[in-house]
């Protein structure tokens, strides 16, 4: 599975953005989708996912209420719907794909490029 993130931008506090992750290969209907995130100095951290056939969705507490998962299997492509965005949100998101049910970036073997949300005062 190949994946590439989308939709990043410059936004003020209290916006919005849409990002897309696109997969190639057949299988992404069989996979469970990430997000993760990486602000300047700190690690790497779970976002949201979603289960393959959307049978769940799992959210970090910092965006739980804002940001919304979802996945559109016959368009092999996961969304990340991020509203009311704060200063704090501002990172690279990154897109992954896993055949195990985790929020832990190791189980996670294929990944997006990055894309980078700057939220703005």
């Amino acid at each position: 599975v190949q994946l590439q993130a989308s939709g990043g931008g410059l936004v003020q506090v209290g916006g919005s953005l849409k990002l897309s992750c696109v997969a190639s290969g057949r299988t992404f209907r069989t996979h469970n989708v990430g997000w993760f995130r990486q602000a300047p100095g700190k690690e790497r951290e779970f976002v949201a996912r979603i289960g393959w056939g959307s049978d769940f969705t799992h959210y970090a507490d910092s965006v739980k209420g804002r940001f919304a998962i979802s996945r559109d299997d016959a368009e092999n492509t996961a969304y990340l719907q991020m509203n009311s965005l704060k200063l704090e949100d501002t990172a690279v998101y990154f897109c992954a794909a896993s055949t195990v049910s985790s929020s832990a970036d190791y189980s996670y073997a294929y990944w997006g490029q990055g894309t980078q949300v700057t939220v703005s005062s």
